[in-house]
């Protein structure tokens, strides 16, 4: 009889720190900024992507919503 398959959960892990991204290509997805300096998170990401207007290569730009870095509102796409 074979064994019960492991099940393996996805998702925050606690202790970690998040933020979700939300609009554009990567909306609903949650960006680990543990161990981020404030300024880092200031600053926002452009984070690499198949997905945004500009296909392969191409990334999403995200910024902290003023207030809190809780949710990353889209700025844009670059190439």
């Amino acid at each position: 009889m074979a064994s019960a398959p492991t099940i393996t959960r996805r998702g925050p892990k606690p202790g970690r720190s998040y933020a979700e991204l939300v609009g554009g290509p990567l909306d609903g997805l949650l960006l680990d900024i543990t161990g981020w300096r404030p300024e880092e998170i200031d600053d926002g990401v452009s984070l690499l992507t198949e997905l945004g207007r500009f296909g392969s290569g191409g990334r999403a730009l995200y910024d902290p919503r003023p207030g809190g870095p809780a949710c990353w509102d889209r700025g844009g796409d670059s190439p």
